[in-house]
């Protein structure tokens, strides 16, 4: 059988659960230094060393003036896409505009009764880099889910990178970045890429946030630049869990954990029932619709390393199970899913009911499909329009406050050793008090 079924009871020892709960060990040393020694060469000399990665890891040949993409031929590409793929891409960036517009922040000012002023002013990041893939995995879908809430939160300044030779092979990228209007486009992939969003080089301006996936050597260069500028997450491979009753159709079920396992082999492919002949009777649906799938040795390495169908004890153990693993995607297949859905704490996105397979978030619904991967449901966030914004604290006090206060800021700064912050107030309060 492709995906083992796996009972868990809840506490016992479960080494299927363990390796699902510890693939994401991050990347090795070995691309560590690597990807390293790629930041340093971009640092130092710029566009040279961007035009020799490109022959070096994309096998093309180009000069300082080919890494910018013109707007005509962005333009040009666009035009060649099938209409129908054209309206559907146009329809989910509709649906996600709508969406990503209700979590704009407008911040807020309170002035209370003696005059204080206290607030929050909220701002968007100057500018921000998008990387888009072009290899095995390029997906327009992330162009507009990456883009669409930086220019919601009010960003300028949004710069496209993607591999040399990416937009040819799919010109839905082109059509993508033109529906949102990113229209600064680089040819340019890799950690490399990434380096000279961070740092900058001669054609190429630095940015203040670099969003989108990639692969390994991708990820890794944006943990390694973080700090320089501000990344979207330290994202790790994807997961769906779902979680099922009787009430569910097997082929459902199986269909939804293949279009996991597909991704890549470090994806995890779960799912959790509380009937024994039912997760044998999805196992073998998932075994019957492998076999016709045309990334089934992908799909197939996925499943024996990292899928699971869980027996649990019931609805209450299968909730659990799922907060345990703090998944990117969970759907709730049962004959009434609201009902667990308060149970389920820790989740990059919820999927309810039948009629909602992952796909429809990836793709349309309208919220963002950028999840908390390997756990960080735990603690993080969906891509959103906050992450695109910053924030300042607003303070302003007036001497009668500051006389009130200033006695209780001075003993706590010298409290602290921090003599000169006291002194700072004490110093005002001396003053005012002469006024």
């Amino acid at each position: 059988m492709s995906i083992p079924v796996v009972p868990w009871q809840g506490h016992e020892p479960n080494a299927r659960l363990d390796a699902i709960l510890l693939r994401n060990e991050g990347p090795s040393r070995e691309v560590v230094e690597s990807v390293l020694s790629i930041i340093e060469a971009v640092r130092e000399r710029g566009d040279e060393a961007l035009c020799e990665f490109a022959a070096k890891f994309d096998g093309v040949t180009m000069s300082p003036e080919d890494l910018v993409v013109p707007r005509e031929r962005l333009e040009e590409l666009a035009s060649g896409l099938d209409a129908s793929l054209l309206h559907a891409l146009e329809r989910a960036a509709d649906n996600i505009r709508a969406f990503h517009e209700h979590q704009k922040e407008t911040g807020f000012r309170i002035t209370s009764e003696d005059g204080v002023v206290l607030g929050t002013r909220v701002l968007p990041v100057g500018s921000a880099g998008l990387y888009v893939p072009g290899g095995t995995a390029a997906y327009p879908s992330s162009v507009l889910m990456n883009a669409v809430p930086a220019l919601a939160a009010g960003v300028e300044r949004l710069v496209a990178v993607t591999p040399p030779r990416a937009l040819d092979r799919t010109p839905a990228l082109a059509a993508a970045l033109q529906i949102v209007g990113v229209d600064e486009v680089y040819a340019v992939g890799g950690a490399h890429a990434v380096a000279a969003l961070a740092y900058g080089t001669e054609s190429i301006k630095r940015v203040h946030k670099i969003v989108g996936p990639g692969n390994n050597w991708v990820a890794t260069a944006k943990r390694l630049v973080f700090g320089a500028v501000g990344i979207d997450s330290f994202a790790g491979p994807s997961e769906v869990v779902v979680v099922a009753d009787r009430s569910a159709k097997a082929s459902w079920i199986a269909a939804d954990l293949l279009a996991q396992a597909e991704h890549d082999t470090e994806a995890a492919a779960i799912a959790i029932v509380w009937d024994a002949a039912f997760a044998t009777e999805i196992a073998q649906e998932v075994e019957r619709q492998l076999a016709l799938l045309p990334r089934r040795e992908v799909a197939a390495e996925s499943l024996r390393r990292f899928g699971a169908v869980f027996v649990c004890l019931g609805p209450d153990s299968a909730c659990r199970l799922v907060n345990k693993l703090a998944p990117e995607h969970v759907e709730l297949l049962t004959d009434d899913p609201a009902a667990l859905e308060p149970r389920v704490q820790h989740a990059g996105a919820l999927f309810l009911g039948p009629h909602t397979p992952e796909a429809v978030g990836d793709y349309y619904a309208g919220p963002n499909h950028v999840l908390p991967t390997s756990g960080t449901a735990r603690f993080s966030s969906p891509l959103g329009v906050w992450d695109f914004v910053k924030r300042t604290s607003i303070i302003q006090y007036n001497a009668a406050r500051l006389a009130e206060a200033g006695p209780d800021i001075v003993r706590l700064a010298e409290a602290e050793g921090l003599d000169a912050h006291a002194r700072s107030v004490a110093v005002r309060l001396k003053d005012v008090s002469r006024e």
